[in-house]
């Protein structure tokens, strides 16, 4: 005779899974490539998926010494390259994430169900702000 409650072993089980997919994705960041570029491609930056700075291209056509700002032309150029590259690899590793993850917010979805609420929430987790504000007393 079935009760309708899920067998707790699988759900514990599906969520061990998931974790070691989530951690298996975290260690992947580091194997990300993403290149950012600026100035025309004068300067190239590489980062992993974690955000470090693993390369950096300087074409020397990107520095002229006979021009009175040229370090700070420079130092733009290479921050932009920088910001640029990482915001690919956080774009990257966003998806790589998300799609690790999309199991995990199912389960918790199910044990929200069982329980009653959102997995993680709370009692005094709702719209209430500090000492019971309601949304527009504050």
């Amino acid at each position: 005779m079935t009760t309708g409650m899920p067998d707790f072993g699988d759900l514990l089980a599906q969520a061990q899974q998931m974790q070691q997919q989530m951690m298996d994705a975290q260690e992947s960041l580091a194997d990300i490539r993403a290149v950012g570029t600026s100035g025309g491609g004068l300067v190239s930056a590489t980062v992993d998926g974690r955000g470090d700075l693993v390369s950096l291209v300087i074409d020397p056509a990107a520095y002229d010494a006979d021009e009175p700002d040229a370090l700070d032309t420079l130092a733009d150029l290479v921050v932009a390259a920088v910001r640029d590259a990482k915001s690919e690899a956080e774009r990257v590793a966003a998806v790589r994430l998300a799609d690790a993850s999309t199991g995990l917010a199912a389960l918790g979805g199910t044990l929200g169900d069982l329980f009653g609420g959102a997995v993680g929430e709370s009692p005094g987790d709702s719209d209430a702000g500090p000492a019971g504000e309601l949304p527009g007393e504050r």
